[in-house]
């Protein structure tokens, strides 16, 4: 390579620090790390919203996981699926407008396939808790996705990934449903929560969703699907999301923690295996 000798070379002063920071790597201001503190051929993130989720993925589930950045609380890691291969366990936070940052930033350190883990409420009957639901597509209740595309765009998750998460969840066993989710912003008046909030006064358009959604065939509420995937339609990457069932909201609005557990397993064990499926 060609060296272009700086005129300032030889006066023995040392580099500026505008100069130093032009010349190092680029590591995204909210991930905290860059493509090079990555090993080579890490194309793929499992995202979580909880870093204590993320971690575990890393240094429990998986192999040789170390932390990547401890930033904000948007912790992640990287670690290798059971066939050698590297993954980023990265952490969304909750909501939609924190998820699309992090990916966002995913995107530019090199990554190309992204599959949400997360957990959800059923609003079917058959949809029981400690089950898990992989989308195959989501409505897109949330203005962070609005800032992507427009309302009328497809909020579509990738057919290839959503066979792949279909197809690990058989393959182990997993009692799994796929279709439609709805991506709430709000996790009480968007999901049609009264009696468990400090705000019991939902507005006209909110009461009945979950009857009127549950006819429509939506399986399930959670918060950040819908945005994702239109982020996947318009950035050009691979998106797909896998959620545990840990409320049955025809029967209560309050999570069951008894099986979230199973549950949270469960989407984690149908993620690896998809992700080390592609």
């Amino acid at each position: 390579m060609i060296e272009v000798q700086d005129e300032h070379a030889n006066d023995g002063e040392d580099p500026s620090d505008e100069d130093r920071m032009s010349t190092e790597p680029l590591r995204p201001y909210h991930i905290g790390f860059g493509a090079p503190d990555l090993p080579a051929g890490t194309t793929i993130a499992l995202l979580s919203g909880d870093p204590e989720r993320s971690e575990h993925i890393a240094t429990e589930v998986l192999a040789n996981g170390r932390a990547l950045s401890r930033n904000r609380g948007l912790d992640s890691f990287v670690a290798e699926l059971p066939s050698g291969r590297p993954v980023v366990c990265a952490t969304s936070g909750m909501g939609a407008p924190s998820m699309s940052i992090v990916v966002n930033e995913l995107i530019q350190v090199g990554i190309s396939a992204v599959i949400r883990i997360g957990t959800s409420g059923s609003i079917q009957d058959h949809v029981r808790t400690g089950s898990v639901v992989i989308a195959s597509a989501a409505v897109a209740d949330q203005g962070a996705a609005d800032d992507i595309a427009p309302p009328t765009y497809p909020a579509a998750a990738d057919p290839f990934l959503t066979v792949a998460l279909a197809g690990a969840a058989s393959s182990l066993g997993v009692d799994h449903h796929v279709g439609v989710m709805a991506s709430t912003d709000t996790f009480f008046e968007g999901q049609e929560r009264s009696s468990s909030s400090a705000n019991p006064h939902l507005l006209r358009r909110l009461q009945g969703k979950i009857d009127e959604y549950a006819g429509l065939g939506v399986l399930n509420f959670e918060m950040e699907a819908a945005t994702l995937f239109k982020m996947g339609g318009v950035y050009g990457f691979a998106a797909g999301c896998v959620c545990g069932v840990i409320a049955q909201r025809s029967e209560a609005e309050t999570p069951d923690l008894a099986a979230k557990v199973l549950a949270v397993d469960r989407a984690i064990a149908v993620a690896v295996a998809a992700a080390d499926a592609l």
